[in-house]
């Protein structure tokens, strides 16, 4: 791969004062699609509760169907907003346009590049105007090569604080939303000094799934994931199949110790 700027020393990426790298293991949580203030307040303040500072939370969503829930829009990002400022956390939601640059460079913390947008090329370049953090997910039908050259527009422009994260590829298998592929882990260790996370939500598209998916992506070597979690799953507007309970985040949590000490990690 002709990459110019991931090489060298693995980087680490440092937000109000945690660090999301190779030396360290991410756990970032939440709902799919902000609701209102008092749910999304509630999940987050659960999350404090287990030492978890990140928190994820589409105010914009792109979705297949018209004429399903596509977000609360602006004022999601003002619920985002407002419960990061009074809890003291890190917030985490997807762009999905580059007119919205400005705005949500100014309210959420770090800024996610959805599948559908890893080759929105005028996008990316202008993220890396900003000063954000950004999740690039990988596109569901993208090799590994064209997900990587994909970061390098944005660090080509200017920002070199980017957050990869593996979520699943589309293949022939119909009992899966998508297929986790485990082996990006190591192959992007390999060829690039960037973080790389895991989202096991929107791999499996299944809740029994999500468990057994974080902790393989732990197992082989991930910076962290990203889990898509409600205090009440099956009452949520979008996604319900594919976000988790409090009691299952917390029995993820349990075992990610032992499984990041194999890479020598910390939790954060």
């Amino acid at each position: 791969m002709d990459l110019k700027y991931q090489s060298g020393d693995p980087i680490s990426i440092k937000i109000k004062n945690r660090i999301i790298g190779r030396e360290t293991f991410t756990v970032i949580a939440g709902p799919c699609t902000i609701e209102n203030y008092e749910d999304l307040k509630r999940i987050v303040l659960f999350l404090q509760s287990q030492q978890i500072v990140f928190f994820r939370g589409g105010a914009y969503k792109l979705r297949t169907s018209p004429y399903n829930f596509s977000g609360l829009g602006a004022e999601g990002l003002e619920i985002i907003e407002r419960v990061a400022r009074e809890t003291g956390t890190i917030s985490v939601s997807e762009i999905v346009s580059s007119q919205d640059v400005d705005l949500m460079a100014g309210k959420i913390d770090i800024l996610q590049v959805g599948t559908r947008n890893m080759h929105n090329y005028r996008l990316l370049q202008a993220l890396g105007r900003v000063a954000n953090p950004i999740i690039l997910k990988r596109g569901m039908s993208s090799t590994i090569e064209e997900w990587l050259f994909a970061a390098e527009h944005i660090i080509a422009a200017g920002n070199p604080r980017v957050i990869l994260c593996e979520r699943g590829i589309r293949t022939y298998e119909p009992l899966t939303r998508n297929t986790l592929d485990i082996s990006a882990v190591p192959a992007v260790k390999k060829y690039s000094n960037l973080p790389i996370i895991v989202d096991p939500s929107h791999s499996s598209g299944r809740r029994d799934m999500i468990k057994a998916l974080s902790w393989a992506a732990a197992a082989a070597g991930a910076d962290g994931i990203m889990v898509e979690t409600h205090f009440a799953p099956d009452s949520t507007s979008c996604d319900s199949q594919q976000t988790i309970n409090e009691s299952t985040f917390l029995e993820i949590l349990a075992s990610l110790p032992q499984l990041i000490s194999l890479w020598q990690k910390r939790l954060t």
